[in-house]
């Protein structure tokens, strides 16, 4: 019977190891962007992506300012600043990005920072590489922003955001029309005419 107790107790205490490796309390170091920041871990700041949403981008080299960018960078700094407590969890097997950062659900006093940004339709459920652990509640969230046109789903914000590829598309449209239309052909049959004109003189 002692010797069950005993076994009882390691396979917990380990099994307590294993579940406290999962989650790091972290202390804040910096913002970066409405779904990245800096932490110091171990001494160290390390840069953590948070896993399963995109918010609208800030400091993009590319695409600059986008609606909503500000807003949900705002809401993420102000919460870690004023944060207790900050714990990062980690998936299995899924702790690095291909840029070094980690990746991880970012809890703040207990309540989980994506979620809270899915809610106020700051950001949107992206790259989902694997079955994550907080995927369906967030996707649940993300259906009801939407219902209600919050922040990023504000049909305003949509209409106001036009693609680069249909500028571009609109833009080779244009040219070809040009080129095909009578008045443009004329003025290229001319200046060919020209041109031999001049070199046969």
């Amino acid at each position: 019977m002692r010797r069950f107790l005993i076994f009882l107790f390691l396979f917990f205490s380990v099994i307590g190891n294993v579940d406290a490796l999962e989650k790091e309390e972290v202390l804040f170091d910096s913002c970066v962007d409405g779904d990245t920041a800096k932490f110091i871990i171990d001494d160290e700041v390390k840069s953590a992506r948070f896993l399963a949403i995109d918010t609208p981008e800030t400091v993009h080299p590319t695409k600059g300012e986008e609606p909503y960018g500000k807003e949900a960078s705002d809401f993420t700094c102000n919460s870690l600043k004023k944060a207790k407590k900050i714990l990062l969890e980690y998936e299995e097997g899924n702790k690095i990005d291909k840029y070094g950062r980690i990746l991880a659900w970012v809890w703040i006093d207990d309540v989980l920072l994506q979620d809270e940004l899915i809610k106020l339709g700051y950001a949107e459920v992206a790259y989902l590489y694997d079955d994550y652990k907080y995927t369906s509640l967030l996707k649940d969230h993300q259906a009801i922003a939407e219902a209600n046109l919050l922040g990023i789903w504000n049909n305003e914000v949509h209409e106001e955001q036009t693609p680069i590829y249909v500028i571009i598309l609109l833009i080779v449209i244009v040219v070809i029309i040009m080129m095909i239309s009578p008045k443009y052909r004329r003025k290229i049959k001319n200046k060919i005419k020209r041109k031999i004109k001049s070199s046969l003189s």
